[in-house]
């Protein structure tokens, strides 16, 4: 079988199409499956194309979407031909023992998707949302899962309340979608009026152009007649947070997800008490969490937004359009 493999020292120019032999044929409690496609998130990129971040020959890629093609004895969950999407934590399946760590996640502690088969335990995967396709179900692992769990789990979303996204990348346009199909009014903010228009087009009640509106948690709190959003979702890390609590509502939620402005930052600790908001970070979600997502999203209408599909062969090349910053919604690799 093809895949990709990340050879040391790491960096996008390591990354090198091989032939692989066959996936092994399910065990007890296993499944195999024929992955279709996967989708990039920053995670994937930090994996890639920061030299060290994996062991020499990683297999990259945390997501991963495809039908299943053999299933080991005991298996009851699924069947040959499902749809099924793998979890960022195989092992995290539920409860409250969060992970700490990388070292099980595919294509970072362990090898990952950007193949073509794989042999798994069945509760490596959950059943896909119906009626999707393999790009569109491989979108969920990483960046549907954290909006959902940003908005349902930890936000307790209610129909009414203000959600507050930040920019067009996967994460935050699942949660626009997400929150608008529970009768939620959406902010968003963005660079671009092009991206603006987009926003709109999907359902963003008010759009900000942080780089003409610099101090846009004041815009929010304009927008909302000064009372804030009771959900923020939090992708920026310490370049936005200080924004992101002035945006907040007093009560509300913080989901602080992203690092894409850099890992430490000064945070106005007297205005998030004063305002009695919660931050709480969070790294994707456990199996259980998935599981309800699928079901939520077989009756919503929206499906993912997607950018740009690439080849396989084409992974390094999909990366450089994502650091680029010029995509709207998830980028994709199918093969």
């Amino acid at each position: 079988m093809k895949a990709m493999q990340l050879n040391a020292p790491g960096g996008l120019q390591h990354l090198q199409l091989v032939e692989l032999p066959e996936a092994a044929a399910p065990q007890a409690g296993e499944i195999q499956v024929r992955i279709h496609a996967t989708s990039l998130n920053y995670h994937d990129l930090l994996v890639c194309s920061r030299p060290g971040a994996a062991a020499d020959k990683r297999i990259p890629m945390a997501d991963g979407a495809g039908v299943v093609t053999a299933v080991g004895e005991g298996v009851t969950e699924f069947a040959v031909g499902d749809a099924v999407v793998s979890t960022f934590f195989p092992q995290w399946l539920s409860g409250r023992q969060v992970p700490t760590h990388f070292r099980t996640v595919p294509g970072d502690g362990v090898d990952g998707f950007a193949r073509e088969a794989i042999t798994l335990p069945a509760t490596a995967f959950t059943h896909a949302p119906k009626r999707w396709t393999h790009a569109q179900a491989a979108t969920l692992t990483t960046a549907g899962l954290t909006a959902w769990r940003a908005l349902v789990v930890d936000g307790q979303i209610q129909a009414g309340d203000t959600v507050l996204v930040l920019g067009s990348g996967g994460v935050s346009i699942f949660a626009l979608q997400m929150a608008k199909s529970m009768g939620a009014r959406v902010i968003a903010t963005t660079s671009s009026a092009d991206k603006a228009e987009r926003l709109r087009a999907l359902g963003a009640d008010v759009v900000i152009n942080y780089r003409e509106t610099p101090d846009w948690g004041d815009a929010v709190l304009a927008a909302t007649q000064g009372q804030g959003a009771n959900i923020v979702v939090e992708v920026g890390g310490p370049g936005t947070l200080p924004q992101s609590i002035r945006a907040c509502a007093a009560g509300g939620h913080i989901a602080l997800i992203g690092v894409l402005t850099g890992f430490a930052g000064a945070v106005p600790t007297a205005e998030l008490m004063s305002k009695q908001a919660s931050i709480k970070g969070l790294i994707v979600g456990c199996r259980e969490q998935q599981q309800d997502m699928v079901r939520a999203l077989d009756l919503m209408p929206s499906k993912p937004v997607i950018d740009r599909s690439y080849a396989l062969e084409q992974l390094a090349e999909a990366f450089v359009h994502q650091q680029s910053g010029q995509h709207f919604g998830k980028i994709v690799v199918e093969y």
